[in-house]
C-alpha cells in the first residue's frame, strides 16, 4: 500500500515537473528568427527592475526581436514564433481587440495585456516592477505579455498593433501559425 502511494506521488510529481518544464524549441527556431530578419535574444525574468536590488529569477528564455528602420521593435518567444499550432499570443496579435483603457493603473501596454487575459506583472501591481532583462544589458527590460498557454509577445507591440500600428515587423508575415480569419 505504501509503495503504491509513493509511486503515485512520484508519478504525479513527474507529471507536474514535465508540465512546468519549457521544452527547448531547438536550433531551427533561432535560424528561423534570423532568416526572417530578427535577432535572437536571451532574456532573464527579473523582479525589482524599478530600482533597488533586482532579483534574477529562474527560467531564462529565448526571444526573437524584430527592429524596423524607424527604431520601433517587437519581441516574441521563439516557441511562439515557430509553432504552426495556434497560441494565445498569436491569436491576440491577429485579433486586434480594441483597447478599452478602463481602470488602467499603469502602462497601457500592461493594461492591454491584462485585458486580453495575459500578464506581464512580476508580483502584481507594485512599485518594484519586473520584466525580461536582456542577458547582455541589465538596463534593457522587456514587458512581455505571457498567456496561460505560456506563449508570449511584447506587451507594447501587441498594444500598438491593436490600433493597426506595426512596430518592428508585421508578425503576420513571420508567424508560422497563420491568421485563421
Amino acid at each position: 500500500m505504501i509503495k503504491t502511494i509513493l509511486f503515485a506521488a512520484a508519478f504525479c510529481l513527474g507529471l507536474a515537473h514535465a508540465a512546468l518544464a519549457e521544452p527547448d524549441p531547438g536550433p531551427f527556431a533561432g535560424k528561423y528568427c534570423t532568416a526572417t530578419g530578427g535577432v535572437v535574444q536571451t532574456r532573464i525574468p527579473t523582479y525589482g527592475t524599478n530600482g533597488g536590488t533586482a532579483l534574477p529569477l529562474a527560467g531564462p528564455r529565448e526571444f526573437c526581436a524584430y527592429t524596423a528602420k524607424d527604431g520601433s521593435s517587437i519581441y516574441l518567444l521563439l516557441k511562439t514564433l515557430i509553432t504552426k499550432q495556434p497560441t494565445l499570443a498569436a491569436l491576440a496579435y491577429y485579433a486586434e481587440v480594441t483597447y478599452n483603457g478602463a481602470n488602467c493603473q499603469g502602462s497601457p501596454g500592461s493594461c492591454y495585456c491584462s485585458q486580453l487575459g495575459g500578464t506581464d506583472l512580476f508580483g502584481g501591481i507594485n512599485a518594484a516592477g519586473g520584466g525580461w532583462v536582456l542577458s547582455t544589458d541589465s538596463t534593457d527590460v522587456l514587458d512581455a505579455c505571457i498567456f496561460p498557454d505560456l506563449s508570449s509577445i511584447d506587451s507594447y507591440g501587441l498594444f500598438y498593433h491593436s490600433a493597426n500600428i506595426i512596430r518592428g515587423k508585421n508578425l503576420a508575415h513571420v508567424l508560422r501559425y497563420k491568421n485563421p480569419n
